[in-house]
């Protein structure tokens, strides 16, 4: 697949996401209804609605939905939670580089100016373009997140990330409303993982997984299970044990999914998924 239809892939995943998370608004909506009280956005929002139909090229998300008594513990709920100026202040205590970006949609954006802990997050735009392109804009809470991920990634001897975007700025969006997802910079779709050799980890190639198939835990495995594929999803599941992102999706959840890992930070809930 060429690198165009690769990032045609990973912009579809998005709607694919948002169709299958968009009943969490709803949800919302009639709890706030019922109580009778506005919930503010780091309220607890009920799960993700199922999806309905199932076919050869996407699945259900049930079975692969979790709500962990200690989820107010996690990195990612803790970072979710966070302002714009104590998430800067965290980055700077980690002596990230940075600068402040403007974003429609996105409540703390920032561009990363160094890599985290020796790991390079780039999308596959030329040099000249990637310090304006909006797809290399963040959130900073997804920032922290993906700092830990590098700790995970350096581990691994993986010294670059090759993502799709971080950012997909909105068309029309109101001026009150924080973004959620790509909107609001809080996912990233990460398409290659290279190490200090030069070798390349694609999930598109290398991933071998199959639409509903266990992603982590019991039964969990790439098949065939070569020394690339035995890496890919060490990284992941170790990434998922630490609990960094809300949610995880990879070629397991849907065809739109197949080249890369949509890795998110979602605030205001007490839950994950992972598929």
């Amino acid at each position: 697949m060429d690198r165009t239809s690769a990032l045609a892939f990973a912009l579809a995943g998005t709607a694919a996401l948002a169709a299958v998370l968009a009943g969490r608004a709803d949800a919302t909506k009639r709890g706030t209804a019922k109580s009778g009280a506005a919930k503010s956005s780091t309220a607890k929002s009920s799960t993700p609605r199922h999806a309905t139909r199932r076919t050869s090229s996407t699945s259900s998300t049930s079975g692969h939905l979790s709500s962990p008594s200690d989820a107010s513990d996690t990195p990612a709920y803790r970072y979710a939670q966070l302002s714009q100026d104590a998430c800067e202040a965290e980055l700077a205590n980690r002596h990230i580089d940075f600068a402040r970006e403007t974003g429609a949609a996105v409540l703390a954006p920032v561009r990363l100016t160094g890599p985290l802990r020796g790991v390079v997050f780039r999308t596959d735009q030329s040099d000249k373009a990637r310090p304006t392109s909006p797809w290399e804009i963040a959130d900073c809470r997804l920032v922290l997140a993906l700092d830990d991920f590098a700790e995970i990634l350096s581990r691994h001897d993986i010294v670059e990330v090759r993502h799709y975007s971080m950012y997909r700025p909105p068309k029309v969006w109101p001026d009150d409303k924080i973004g959620a997802r790509h909107d609001g910079a809080l996912a990233i779709d990460a398409g290659r993982f290279i190490d200090s050799a030069g070798t390349v980890l694609d999930v598109d190639h290398d991933f071998h997984g199959a639409i509903d198939a266990p992603t982590c835990g019991d039964g969990a495995a790439p098949r065939p299970a070569t020394p690339a594929a035995v890496t890919l999803r060490a990284i992941l599941c170790e990434t998922v044990e630490r609990r960094l992102f809300n949610v995880v999706l990879t070629p397991n959840y849907n065809r739109a999914h197949k080249n890369h890992f949509h890795l998110e930070v979602t605030a205001g809930v007490a839950w994950f998924l992972v598929h």
